[in-house]
């Protein structure tokens, strides 16, 4: 896992995996998914990256009033298969390790998100009930989870107030499938996951920022938010075409008052989130 997130400098867990700070994790439920995908030719985006995605939007969204940003968790299973799973559980076993849908689920802590990759099944797929997901959410205080799979008991889930994406509903019980890899690369749609990016979901699906890229990232979204505001602010005076300030203001004139404008208003942001850092 090290290697793979090399590019990452920051702190670790124990285990490996990237932990990126709680202020970060705070900061990206303030975005929307278009923040953070770049296109091709920004070239605004992270530094050596003209171009940014990372996102699955075909998920069901159980509670789209709720954002989601946290630290990945991932687990990774395959159809059951005698002849491998029964050297897998018994090295398992040497190690400890329970090859259930439990497992993972008593690893995680506070701000992670369980992302899992049950490859879409749906009949014998229900990974999680209401019982489970209650328990992960209390572990994770609210972080949230992500299913290439089912999920079962809606109606109790739905009372349960945690962001989830999932693929679909199933009134099964989990079944016929062995956990294969915890906290390794996973697929997500045409997506690779990875343990400790931040998994960041809104009404329109999940994007997974890698940790070495989630700063600028996030930046990059402060900015957008301020043009944003002071574009409507403008469009409000009603004396503007809406070329002669979006996307780039057109004279001299509006660019450097647009500047101070972002000036002031990030020097405000930062003093703010340093205040709050003392506290």
């Amino acid at each position: 896992m090290v290697e793979y997130t090399k590019a990452w400098t920051g702190e670790r867990f124990s285990d490996g995996r990237p932990k990126v700070p709680d202020s970060w994790l705070e900061r990206a439920k303030g975005m929307s998914q278009e923040e953070v995908i770049i296109p091709p030719g920004r070239n605004a985006g992270p530094p050596n990256i003209a171009s940014f995605s990372q996102f699955d939007g075909s998920f069901k969204v159980l509670h789209p009033e709720l954002k989601m940003a946290g630290r990945v968790v991932t687990a990774m299973y395959m159809p059951a298969r005698a002849d491998i799973d029964t050297i897998l559980f018994a090295k398992a076993h040497d190690k400890g390790v329970a090859l259930s849908n439990q497992w993972p689920i008593d690893q995680l802590q506070p701000g992670d998100v369980l992302v899992i990759d049950l490859y879409g099944k749906v009949d014998g797929g229900g990974i999680i009930g209401d019982n489970l997901y209650y328990y992960i959410m209390k572990a994770t205080k609210g972080g949230g989870v992500v299913i290439n799979g089912s999920l079962r008991d809606l109606e109790g889930v739905r009372e349960i107030k945690m962001p989830a994406y999932v693929r679909t509903i199933t009134p099964t019980w989990f079944g016929g499938s062995t956990l294969y890899g915890y906290n390794v690369a996973v697929r997500m749609g045409n997506v690779v996951v990875m343990p400790g990016d931040i998994a960041f979901g809104d009404t329109e699906g999940v994007s997974f920022i890698p940790p070495s890229l989630a700063e600028s990232i996030l930046d990059r979204a402060d900015e957008t938010h301020i043009h944003d505001e002071w574009t409507k602010m403008k469009f409000d005076e009603g004396q503007y075409k809406s070329t002669d300030i979006y996307s780039v203001p057109r004279t001299e004139e509006l660019r450097k008052e647009y500047q101070e404008y972002l000036k002031k208003k990030l020097d405000e942001l930062r003093a703010a989130r340093a205040a709050g850092a003392k506290k």
